[in-house]
């Protein structure tokens, strides 16, 4: 915390201009859209996120490509050239997480054109090393070129940088139309030192300042072209000359500051920040040591394990208020607080990480909602969806200020503090939290239930405000067996399974503060939904459960994977598990890879679809807990299986939001879908709930107690052990051992007042 504190002094203090300011016109353009970002390098650290291509570069007609603070792109070009042309990649980020190096080399440049042949003057290729460094630290960038001459004679070299900065907002990159936006001021460069400025509508004054470690041999305007918004807005140039292994190195530093929009030159440059990357490895280790330590004896899952643990450090951000962290949704469009999210990465770290569960419920809960605002889609104990703090969300041109538009983040963040009291036994968590918790049942019955036929409902009340409300919340993802999708008030068969087991877990809750009528009008409540449920929503001559009830309460009786995440839930009758499980395992939902959103052979479906036919790994995480706790031990199995094979194929072991829906035996790779978000934090997750329904992991913090329901460990992985289970104020050691299609569970180590059971 010192080294932060200095690094926001160092920050603070200002480079006074000399009077020799160059100032350059900036040539503002329409944003580019985002579509397909390709293939992306990625680095994060808090609040700050770097995407590239695989060279470093981020070229002004990436649609996409950045360097962020938040919702703000700070910087939008910065493209590299040595002797004129790009470099040739060798290997890309090395790393990852938020420092990396890019390992490039020249390619042959021909220095003298004209000259005759045989005679003229140039570089062979592959002569010169040319290293990127980059680290990501206290909200800055600071990378280091070096360049090394391989070549048997001197050689002079140069080196271009090309700079843009937009400043802008998260959204217009994603393609939202903006009447109009604030004005670009000129740049400012006065040495080694460069200023883009911006005054946005919202009278925030947001200045991204770059620092060089030398200064340039010439500064220019960029190129000009009849698409001036696709060349960075001014050029950098340096010139030396190497001899035979002589190396040298460029280093910069890209930071970004607000503040009131003025006239004055003051402030226009700081001083750059003192990174260091003892703060990014500091942080690492300290997640690494706060989370229960896994090691199995299949070196490719405890890949995917650390690749998902090192991904999910890799979106915790700063919250806006002093001291709060969350773990965002996912980069680069969802690097944000989203209830629904970041609750379901929680509960899917639960067994490992529980300071993450912590951390979510007070970070919602500071912000749940308290009045009614139509635009917002707030109501009284509701939950949030999504925050966003950039230009667009605070001149209201976006309601994610934040926004409400979710029917399930409020009945998930009762589960989450249910589930969080049965890992930690915190009471004073729960007695802390229970004002929230009575204000999200509220919600629950008295705004959620629209029309008060005891389920619950969404219906946006905003034009503004999003349609599907649900996690498949795209515009075509609810739909009935001819393909027709539905209108709302819409209510969600999965909704009604969490609304269930958010209060059943209440139910226990208020037990344990002895609200005992509160208790018995919970217990009530749910047992009716479930008769509610069955009657509604099972179709018989489907043998599967409905998707959702429409505006008319007939059903949408399109077969997707809703009725997965019911079985997690606990709602779904125990004589109808197994037909439920049967379904999901067939060839019309079960791709090979995961499960389908959507089942083949209806009309809407699509495997590139993003809620019609694609595999999310996390969906498919809840669907195998949910046929574990049913006792479908093979069939959850099965599942994990398929998703870990996937994650194989995926580079870094990483698996992304979402994949295609194409049928393994034509596909034998998962194939991508062009704009997921990776890494994305329920995706990161998902590992951990797969590992934690293998070993069957059941706490009772309660009673001192970790139940292993039926551990049962896949025939590709023979032995799990297990490093500091928390369990209330106790810890375990666990050995899970796979011998002759049985799986046997030891007890390596206890701390504290703990049992440790096996219920097969």
């Amino acid at each position: 915390m010192a080294r932060a504190a200095d690094a926001r002094a160092a920050a603070a203090a200002v480079h006074e201009p000399s009077g020799d300011i160059r100032w350059f016109e900036p040539r503002p353009g329409p944003i580019e859209k985002a579509t397909d970002l390709g293939s992306v390098q990625v680095l994060k650290h808090e609040n700050l996120f770097l995407l590239t291509d695989q060279f470093g570069d981020i070229h002004a007609d990436s649609r996409g490509l950045g360097l962020y603070l938040g919702d703000t792109r700070i910087l939008s070009c910065l493209g590299l050239r040595v002797g004129g042309a790009r470099p040739v990649l060798l290997q890309g980020s090395v790393g990852g997480n938020f420092r990396g190096t890019i390992h490039l080399t020249n390619p042959s440049i021909d220095r003298n054109p004209g000259a005759k042949m045989g005679v003229g003057d140039s570089l062979a290729s592959r002569k010169l090393g040319i290293t990127r460094d980059r680290l990501l630290a206290d909200d800055a960038l600071q990378e280091r070129l070096q360049v090394v001459n391989h070549a048997e004679v001197e050689e002079p070299v140069t080196v271009d940088i090309e700079l843009a900065a937009d400043d802008a907002d998260i959204f217009e990159v994603r393609g939202y139309p903006r009447p109009e936006r604030g004005r670009l001021l000129p740049i400012a460069v006065e040495g080694g030192r460069v200023t883009f400025r911006y005054d946005g509508l919202d009278g925030v004054r947001r200045a991204s300042h770059i620092v060089f470690t030398e200064q340039p041999t010439e500064v220019a305007p960029g190129p000009v072209t009849d698409r001036p918004w696709l060349s960075g807005w001014i050029q950098l140039r340096w010139t030396f000359t190497l001899a035979p292994g002589e190396e040298r190195s460029i280093g910069w530093t890209v930071w970004s500051t607000t503040g009131r929009p003025t006239e004055s030159a003051n402030g226009l440059f700081p001083d750059p920040p003192l990174l260091t990357a003892d703060d990014g490895s500091v942080a690492y280790h300290a997640w690494t040591r706060g989370t229960t330590a896994v090691q199995t004896d299949h070196e490719l899952f405890n890949l995917t394990l650390t690749r998902g643990l090192n991904d999910l450090r890799l979106l915790v951000n700063d919250g806006p208020n002093e001291g709060e962290r969350y773990v965002a949704a996912g980069v680069p469009w969802f690097a944000t607080l989203f209830g629904r999210d970041s609750i379901i990465s929680a509960l899917q770290v639960l067994a490992f990480r529980p300071q993450l569960a912590i951390d979510t419920l007070d970070v919602l809960a500071a912000r749940q909602a308290t009045e009614v605002d139509d635009e917002r889609d707030a109501e009284p104990g509701k939950i949030l969806h999504e925050l966003r703090t950039g230009e667009m969300a605070a001149t209201h041109e976006l309601p994610f200020r934040p926004y409400y538009g979710s029917v399930d983040s409020t009945p998930l963040w009762l589960i989450l503090l249910g589930a969080t009291y049965d890992w930690t036994g915190d009471r004073s968590l729960v007695d802390r939290l229970w004002p929230n918790a009575l204000a999200a049942l509220e919600w629950i019955d008295k705004w959620g239930d629209r029309d008060g036929d005891g389920f619950v409902e969404y219906g946006r009340r905003s034009p503004t405000g999003l349609l599907n409300q649900g996690w498949k919340d795209s515009h075509d993802a609810i739909r009935d067996r001819d393909g027709r999708q539905v209108e709302p008030p819409i209510a969600l068969a999965e909704v009604q399974g969490y609304v269930y087991d958010a209060k059943s877990r209440l139910a226990r809750l208020a037990r344990l503060r002895g609200e005992t009528n509160l208790a018995e009008r919970l217990e009530a409540d749910a047992a009716q939904l479930r008769e509610r449920f069955e009657a509604a929503f099972w179709l018989e001559d489907r043998g599967y459960y409905a998707m959702a009830l429409d505006a008319g309460k007939r059903v949408a009786d399109g077969i997707g994977s809703n009725a997965g995440q019911c079985l997690w839930s606990g709602i779904v009758s125990p004589a109808r598990a197994r037909m439920v499980g049967d379904r999901l395992l067939g060839p019309d939902l079960f791709s090979g890879w995961g499960i389908r959103t959507y089942a083949t052979g209806q009309l809407g479906y699509n495997p590139i679809g993003y809620h019609t036919g694609a595999v999310w790994p996390h969906d498919t995480s809840l669907i195998a807990a949910g046929l574990k706790r049913y006792g479908l031990h093979d069939e959850a199995n099965r599942l994990v299986g398929s998703v870990f094979e996937a994650a194989q194929r995926f580079p870094e072991f990483r698996l992304p939001e979402l994949f295609c829906g194409f049928d393994r035996e034509t596909s034998p790779l998962p194939v991508p879908y062009p704009v997921a978000c990776s890494p994305q934090a329920w995706a990161a997750a998902a590992p951990f709930l797969f590992l934690q329904t293998m070993l069957g992991l059941q706490p009772h913090a309660d009673r001192s107690e970790l139940e292993l329901f039926r551990p049962n460990l896949p025939d590709w992985l023979g032995k799990v052990t297990l490093t500091n289970v928390r369990v209330g104020e106790a810890a375990v050691d666990l050995l899970f051992h796979r011998w002759r299609g049985t799986t046997s569970a030891e007890v390596l180590r206890k701390v504290g007042d703990i049992s440790v059971t096996i219920r097969l």
